[in-house]
């Protein structure tokens, strides 16, 4: 029985990279999203994870793979971001957000992780904006923070277990998601993915990098990692 990645939002950026790179370690992979991932040999999910059934339904069909496997990644990764403020957001928007990024994910934990062994992980993939906030991303902001105490209650709670959790928090990177909330301007994307001490975007692959990384170092159980290639703070 070989090891398993199961990957949120695995149907293109970050997502789609970290199917591949555990692919590559020759992980059984398996994508939950709404789109099939174009990685091939990945398995797909497909589930819309804003609402509770197609979540639960998700992790009852991902539960049925898990059995006799010695170890499984659980990275969540899929996400919705809305441009809104706090004089703006709409009740229905701040909950859809919150069922995408955060009741989508507590869902998931609490199906798979009885059947996950030892050696497995359960990995959070936040933002900048887990630590700080910026103007025009509310609701966002509001779950990536809520993502980040996920992850260090996953870690008090998974003490003993032999399984360990982190969040990798990306930079700006170059992704559909962050190209459809600057409206597609491609220009304006790159020059904010200009400030860092590189001078430009986070590549999805870097991401995926870090999340095989993090999956093969327990001793950064409960870390938050900074993938933002030294962000210059304004």
């Amino acid at each position: 029985m070989s090891n398993i990645a199961i990957i949120t939002g695995a149907s293109s950026g970050i997502g789609a990279a970290t199917a591949a790179r555990f692919m590559s370690l020759g992980h059984q992979t398996i994508n939950i999203s709404r789109r099939p991932c174009p990685v091939d040999g990945v398995i797909n999910i497909s589930a819309d994870l804003a609402t509770h059934s197609g979540a639960e339904t998700a992790a009852l069909v991902a539960l049925e793979y898990l059995t006799g496997a010695p170890m499984t990644c659980l990275v969540h990764n899929a996400s919705l971001m809305l441009k809104d403020t706090i004089d703006s957001c709409a009740d229905a928007e701040i909950e859809r957000v919150m069922r995408v990024n955060i009741s989508a994910i507590n869902t998931l934990n609490r199906y798979l992780l009885p059947a996950m062994g030892q050696q497995s992980s359960v990995l959070y993939v936040g933002s900048t904006l887990s630590e700080k906030a910026v103007a025009g991303a509310f609701s966002y902001v509001i779950s990536k923070h809520a993502q980040l105490g996920m992850m260090r209650a996953s870690c008090q709670d998974l003490a003993g277990t032999g399984i360990h959790t982190a969040m990798v928090c990306p930079g700006f990177t170059e992704t559909e998601m962050l190209k459809q909330h600057l409206g597609g301007d491609t220009s304006l994307m790159h020059e904010i993915g200009s400030q860092n001490g590189f001078g430009r975007l986070v590549a999805p692959d870097e991401i995926a990098a870090a999340l095989v990384w993090a999956q093969a170092n327990p001793v950064i159980n409960g870390s938050v990692i900074h993938a933002n290639l030294g962000q210059t703070e304004r």
